[in-house]
């Protein structure tokens, strides 16, 4: 393929195409049928721990190498096996069946023949040039769109049309126009597109230039309208195909913890087995033999160790997926649940995650006045009185920009209402019974069936206020407006350009035409940042921006500026001119139309509220009080991301907040990464835009002083850019991430017990193994203290239950009770050395039953079963042992005490020191047992 290029699409004409384009199919599987076992055996042998257990089942195909039966060496490995790949075989299936799925789409394409039906899987049919039906609702050339699968927002998304092909009279025309789309190169960026459409068969030509407004990408859903549309990108260079990581093999810290441990033990191994051949001066084949005490002491890392871990896995997953607390839970990675209990940093999103992404509008400040939901019907009381009584001063749409009258508060509180109504880009939908009708419903306006539609809800909660105030938005299409006033008068604007909202501008704009004067008026709103310079001076912006900041509102400044014919025509040719400029484009057209933000009138203040989910800011002091950091990661815009981090209390009160300025070159994050490492326990606020440019410049430097913060905020952020900074903070801290998005919005913390890290690396027998397994229900307190005292969980973040401290110990323990099980055996049983097997063997398994009762913090009905089962299992097995066990000794009762004696020798004392450790030295939880 090459490097990606701009190319030049012609309509109708994939025959024209310049350059060759990738097969248009969608791939999400980690496999295919010939690499899925290579693959899958690979990813489990490439680690030690797993190596290690091949090795040794291997040796066992060498005869002088043979120390037992195979099946005691390749059962074990083959249960585990099977079942890793049959559930990478699962997981894979079911990828294969969500790609077939999005592979077999039928579509209509539009063709001189008519339209024809085909899906993705016929990739020769569907590429770039080829135009395609995805739905055939009218909808007045415009349509809206749900971007949800791409970038996590919920709301519908308003997309125009090319304005020149709207008024051909037939779909059909558009392949008898001479006409092609010039895009830039495919990229990840799912927020901007360049590209112009051209005319070339009329006279003259014409030329539109296209933007975010005129594309639809791959993995989103048409909600409303009639959409043609001409493909651009295909298969790899979608934007959402480029935007997603390949997938990966997961595997645990615990196991990489163990794998670690496994390394340790084998090297001991082979020490001991160079000593044992030394002490044989090297005799003979020494070589060999130093392979064959390897073999004979590889029990030290038994081969059951691989089923245990793997059975507790699959324990943890159902206990987790039945916790009657969190129900609806669903594990999608069974071979990590463990890993809930070692998180360091939890990565949320916004909407959706920490809010309800419902918007409510709770106040309107006009300087010298402010208006709550408690005083809304004097707002109302003033709307009326402004349509239905004539006005006592000079209304601000008559009145000429350089006439100063002083405005009553009724005719102040209609003009801003009124530009708040008008500054925005919501759409009316009209339904009856669950379908629209657009041209029936239009006619009437009828009140019950209309839904808004916009980009943001924070817009659509403004229209609804202007509503339940009497000012109504009854109609809008692309060129036109109407309002209904609390008398029933529609009010007609006729819209002449609009400026949506970009997180560079932080602002949108609205010029329209009163059809009823002919006065044409430019409306903006946007953030206080940007406002305060653009709107004429005053005394009480900054301040009260602040307080209603402080109460966790989004704020918004609304103002207005009255043009003449001769100053628009002037503006509109030139905003069209920087429109078709290829080349510095957004520049160009910023510059425009900044021409017009100057000395603008400020009309009020808005304040709207965004919904949080129940529970999110107790379950945020939780995880911060359980020595988590909580970091927000969202495509929304920093005022918002802002303010939904001060709603949720994920920047507390007494937090500074450190907003890092927008940087584009190596210098300017230079000079804002020293300016913000001046300051102390102090949350950061970054973009996107402003992140890419210091983890290109300054990766180390930015990670360091982002860690230190209490609370870290991203807005603005690609789905590409939330997995780098989750892969940066595991690289840089070495800490475990949890990434929640809009596939969950609550996280459970849970305590699992301690010991159960531990205990799957002692025991190797059938006779001990329920005991050991039945750990897994262990727990140091119960749910409802952890829940209580979330500090708890910082004893699990340290990794102390399988640490190499407690690793040795446990070592010293188990060569302590070895010893102890020999020596005491050869001690106490030396006339009768021939019943060695039968006096070691049977201390050992009540030396390893009474150890595991002993670690044992909550009982459960089934540890006690599993006790009583292995000891079971031992005295049935007697019966088949006949010939390495004398059952008659074994009853006698010098055997029985001692066995006992040296048992309680192996036990007592590590429990008294256990006892001891506890008592003067007590963890944390122990005073909350009680």
């Amino acid at each position: 393929m090459g490097d990606f290029r701009p190319r030049t699409v012609w309509l109708g004409h994939p025959e024209k195409r310049e350059q060759r384009y990738p097969r248009n199919v969608i791939n999400n599987q980690k496999y295919n049928f010939f690499t899925f076992l290579p693959g899958v055996l690979f990813n489990q042998f490439k680690y030690f721990f797993n190596l290690y257990f091949l090795l040794l089942a291997c040796s066992q195909f060498v005869n002088e190498l043979r120390l037992g039966a195979l099946y005691t060496y390749w059962v074990p490995l083959g249960f585990v096996l099977i079942i890793t790949i049959v559930r990478e075989a699962v997981e894979e299936i079911r990828c294969f069946l969500r790609d077939k799925e999005v592979n077999s789409q039928i579509y209509s394409k539009l063709s001189t023949r008519g339209e024809l039906l085909f899906s993705l899987e016929d990739y020769n049919q569907r590429v770039p040039a080829d135009m395609i039906f995805l739905r055939t609702s009218e909808r007045n050339g415009s349509c809206f769109l749900r971007t949800d699968q791409l970038d996590g927002e919920t709301d519908w998304k308003l997309r125009l049309p090319v304005a020149c092909t709207q008024r051909l009279p037939t779909a059909a025309d558009l392949l008898q126009i001479r006409s092609y789309v010039y895009a830039e190169e495919p990229n990840i960026d799912i927020h901007n597109f360049i590209g112009t459409f051209t005319r070339e068969d009329g006279d003259p030509p014409v030329n539109e230039s296209l933007s975010i407004e005129n594309t639809l990408w791959a993995s989103t859903v048409i909600a409303s309208g009639t959409v043609i549309g001409v493909v651009i990108y295909t298969g790899k260079e979608l934007r959402s195909v480029m935007n997603t990581s390949n997938p990966r093999h997961k595997i645990g810290l615990f196991d990489l913890e163990v794998n670690c441990l496994t390394k340790i033990l084998f090297g001991a191994l082979v020490v001991v087995s160079l000593v044992m051949v030394a002490l044989q001066h090297f005799a003979g084949r020494w070589y060999l033999q130093i392979f064959r005490f390897l073999l004979l002491f590889s029990n030290i890392v038994p081969i059951s160790l691989r089923v245990n871990l793997d059975m507790g896995k699959m324990v943890f997953s159902w206990m987790i997926k039945k916790d009657s607390k969190i129900p609806g839970t669903v594990v999608r990675a069974s071979t990590i649940p463990e890993q809930l209990g070692r998180i360091s940093y939890l990565l949320t999103d916004k909407t959706g995650t920490l809010t309800q992404n419902e918007m409510v509008f709770r106040r309107l400040h006009l300087g010298t006045v402010a208006y709550g939901m408690d005083s809304m019907d004097e707002v109302q009381s003033h709307v009326f009185s402004a349509y239905t009584q004539p006005p006592h001063d000079v209304p601000a749409s008559r009145a000429p920009a350089t006439t100063k009258v002083r405005k009553t508060i009724s005719s102040r509180v209609h003009e801003a209402v009124k530009a708040i109504a008008l500054v925005h880009n919501v759409t009316p939908v009209y339904e009856a019974n669950g379908v629209t009708d657009q041209a029936e419903a239009e006619q009437h306006y009828e009140d019950t069936c209309r839904v808004y539609q916009a980009s943001s809800p924070d817009e659509v909660s403004l229209v609804q206020w202007t509503e339940s105030v009497g000012l109504t938005l009854v109609g809008r299409d692309q060129s036109s407006m109407q309002l209904r006033t609390p008398s029933g008068q529609i009010l007609n604007f006729t819209i002449l350009q609009i400026f949506p909202f970009t997180y560079e501008s932080k602002r949108m704009g609205i010029i329209v035409r009163d059809e009823s004067t002919g006065e044409i008026t430019f409306y903006m709103k946007g953030a206080d940042v940007v406002m305060s310079g653009i709107v004429q001076y005053n005394d009480w912006l900054e301040e009260e921006c602040g307080n209603m900041a402080r109460e966790g509102l989004r704020v918004l400044v609304v103002a207005k500026k009255s043009l003449t014919e001769e100053q628009y025509q002037d503006f509109e040719a030139r905003y069209v001119q920087a429109k078709l400029s290829v080349h510095d484009r957004s520049l160009k057209v910023a510059t425009v139309i900044e021409s017009l933000e100057m000395e603008m009138e400020l009309l009020c203040l808005t304040g709207v509220e965004d919904q949080l989910q129940a529970d999110v800011r107790p379950t945020l002091e939780i995880l911060r009080n359980a020595g988590i950091k909580v970091w927000m990661l969202t495509g929304d815009k920093l005022e918002t991301a802002t303010c939904t981090a001060k709603n949720a209390h994920l920047v507390t009160r007494n937090q500074d907040i450190h907003v890092f300025r927008p940087v584009t070159t190596r210098s300017e994050a230079h000079l804002e990464l020293n300016a913000f490492r001046r300051k102390h326990d102090c949350a950061l606020v970054i973009s996107g835009d402003s992140l890419e440019v210091c983890l290109k410049f300054y990766e180390y430097e930015f990670m360091e002083l982002a860690c230190q913060c209490p609370a870290v905020v991203c807005c603005r952020c690609a789905p590409t850019q939330k997995a780098q900074i989750v892969r940066l903070l595991q690289e840089r801290t070495g800490k475990l991430t949890c990434a929640v998005g809009k596939y969950t919005s609550l996280l459970r913390r849970k305590l699992f017990p301690k010991k159960n890290h531990l205990v799957f690396c002692r025991y190797s027998t059938i006779y001990t193994m329920f005991p050991v397994f039945s750990l897994v229900l262990d727990k140091d307190v119960k749910s409802e203290v952890a829940m209580l005292y979330p500090e708890l969980y910082k004893d699990l973040l340290k990794g102390r239950p399988l640490s190499f401290k407690t690793f040795l110990i446990w070592v010293l323990i188990s060569i302590y009770q070895g010893s102890i099980i020999m020596y005491g055996a050869l001690l106490l049983f030396e006339s009768e050395f021939v019943h060695i097997v039968a006096i070691s063997f049977t201390s050992l398994i009540l030396t390893e039953l009474l150890m595991v009762a002993l670690t044992i913090q909550t009982w459960h009905w089934l540890m006690i079963v599993a006790e009583l089962l292995s000891l079971a299992c031992y005295i049935a097995s007697l019966v088949f042992l006949h010939e390495f066990i004398d059952v008659y000794f074994i009853a006698t009762l010098s055997f029985i005490w001692k066995v006992t004696v040296i048992t309680l020798v192996s036990c007592l004392p590590l429990y008294i020191l256990k006892y001891l450790r506890r008592r003067f030295s007590p963890p944390s939880y122990s005073k909350l047992t009680s």
